[in-house]
C-alpha cells in the first residue's frame, strides 16, 4: 500500500525553535516528509507575542502563509498589517521591500502554514540587523546535510571584490 499522502495537522510532532526572548516557534515539516523536492511547507505555532523568525527576504524563494488560527501581525516591507484566521499572505522573492515577519498578537498562539518554493542557491537579508545569509546545496527549510554552503555575515563586513587575491 502506498504511503498517505495527506496530513493530519493535528497528529503532527512539533519541534521547538527558540532564539532570545522574543522568538519561538514549534514547527513541523509537511512537504519533504512526503517527496516534495520543489515545494516547501511547514505547520507553525508561534506563542502569544513571539515571533519564528526575524525580518527577512529571500532574493531567490517566495513564500506564502495561510492563516489556520489565532491574530497577528504581518511585517511587510516598510507597513505593518493585521492578520487572523483565513487569511493567506503572499510574500514574493525580493529585496527588503519585500521583507516580512509574522507575529502573534498577546492573546496568542498564531498557527499556520508556511508554503515556499525551494530554489537554491538563496540569498536572504535581515533589514534589522544588516545581516545576509547564502544557502547553497539547499534552499532556506531544506535538507541541512545537503547543502554545500552556508553562511551569515554582516553587510558592513563588506571587502572589495579583488581584495585578498594574488
Amino acid at each position: 500500500m502506498a504511503k498517505s499522502p495527506i496530513v493530519k495537522l493535528k497528529e503532527l510532532a512539533l519541534t521547538p525553535q527558540v532564539a532570545g526572548a522574543g522568538f519561538e516557534a514549534h514547527l513541523a515539516s509537511i512537504a519533504a516528509p512526503l517527496g516534495a523536492r520543489r515545494l516547501g511547507a511547514r505547520y507553525v505555532e508561534v506563542p502569544a507575542g513571539r515571533k519564528a523568525w526575524p525580518l527577512h527576504c529571500h532574493h531567490a524563494n517566495d513564500e506564502l502563509f495561510v492563516i489556520l488560527s489565532g491574530a497577528g501581525r504581518l511585517r511587510f516591507g516598510a507597513e505593518t498589517f493585521a492578520v487572523a484566521e483565513g487569511d493567506v499572505v503572499v510574500c514574493p522573492a525580493g529585496g527588503p521591500e519585500t521583507a516580512h515577519q509574522l507575529i502573534a498578537d498577546d492573546a496568542g498562539p498564531l498557527r499556520y502554514l508556511a508554503v515556499s518554493t525551494m530554489n537554491e542557491p538563496d540569498v536572504m537579508e535581515y533589514p534589522d540587523s544588516g545581516k545576509v545569509t547564502v544557502f547553497a546545496g539547499a534552499a532556506p527549510g531544506g535538507n541541512k546535510a545537503a547543502r554545500r554552503f552556508e553562511g551569515t555575515f554582516r553587510c558592513d563586513s563588506r571587502v572589495g571584490y579583488w581584495e585578498g587575491e594574488t
